[in-house]
């Protein structure tokens, strides 16, 4: 028996966790892909048998699908818990290139890659899809598709995108600043990374490494210090409907507001309202938790 979460979600991919409960050692039925589709496994193992090849596996080997593709599934070790993440074929265009197939399906989880699957899942669980989720994505995607695919993510976008990019500077300094003056202005485009990187005229993953090379800080992490800002600006006028104001910010509700208020400025947001509005207070109030050091947080 296998069932599927939906634990995440953003512009052209989704993220399930999937139970496979099964427990049999022969193939399943033919099951035909739809999707481009990233499976990791985080307990158990099975079999998978795919362009006439049989694979086992496991926390240690992945396995990339394309749509079309036919498999079949054994389970003779019991059941086991995976993650599949599915890219729209735009999605997949823009990351990976026109007309690009993997060279093979399975692919090696070291360390590495096995972390970055570890940090996507807690992306998942931080609620900003649009920017953290995104951006932990790109980060589990490199480290696939240069095993299958013997090169990176796309460094420049297509179409439309890249003449425009050719009309100007793209430095990442360039890049950088573009992008802080759509976050700063609210530009429709600024409300997740991909449409952010269209607008620019960059892949995505060019957009990711500009701001950690230029800023030191992750494109969310600026992202979120200019909402917190924008936060602070109104509970230092006294601001008390935080459920408000995480809407009015974009915040997925008011428990995102407070980890993000709490993870850059070291307090909770009613804390910071007390210290802000009184400021002859010594210390939070309200509850107020610090976190360590002010900015110390890449989140």
């Amino acid at each position: 028996m296998r069932s599927a979460v939906r634990v995440g979600a953003g512009p052209g991919f989704a993220l399930d966790a999937v139970t496979c409960d099964d427990d049999h050692r022969r193939w399943s039925p033919v099951e035909t892909n739809s999707a481009h589709r990233l499976v990791l496994v985080r307990r158990g193992r099975f079999r998978r048998l795919a362009d006439g090849r049989s694979s086992l596996v496991d926390p240690t080997l992945a396995y990339l699908s394309t749509p079309g593709e036919e498999e079949r599934f054994a389970h003779p070790a019991g059941g086991d818990v995976c993650t599949s993440v599915s890219l729209s074929a735009g999605l997949w265009r823009t990351l990976a290139g026109e007309d690009v197939r993997p060279s093979r399906s399975a692919l090696y989880v070291d360390a590495r890659l096995d972390v970055a699957h570890r940090r996507f899942l807690a992306a998942a669980q931080a609620g900003d899809a649009p920017f953290g989720l995104a951006e932990a994505l790109l980060s589990l995607l490199s480290g696939a598709l240069r095993q299958v695919t013997d090169r990176p993510l796309r460094e420049a976008a297509g179409g439309e995108a890249a003449r425009g990019a050719a009309r100007r500077s793209t430095s990442p300094a360039a890049i950088v600043d573009a992008a802080r003056e759509a976050i700063a202005c609210d530009h429709e485009a600024a409300g997740d990374l991909l449409s952010l990187a269209e607008l620019l005229g960059v892949s995505p993953y060019r957009l990711s490494r500009a701001f950690t090379r230029e800023l030191g800080v992750s494109l969310t992490h600026y992202r979120n210090r200019v909402r917190v800002g924008r936060a602070l600006d109104r509970l230092e006028r006294g601001e008390r409907g935080l459920a408000r104001l995480a809407a009015d910010l974009g915040f997925a509700d008011q428990a995102h507001l407070t980890r993000t208020i709490r993870r850059h400025a070291g307090h909770t947001p009613t804390a910071m309202r007390h210290l802000l509005t009184h400021p002859e207070a010594d210390g939070p109030a309200g509850g107020g938790r610090r976190a360590g050091p002010v900015g110390s947080a890449r989140a």
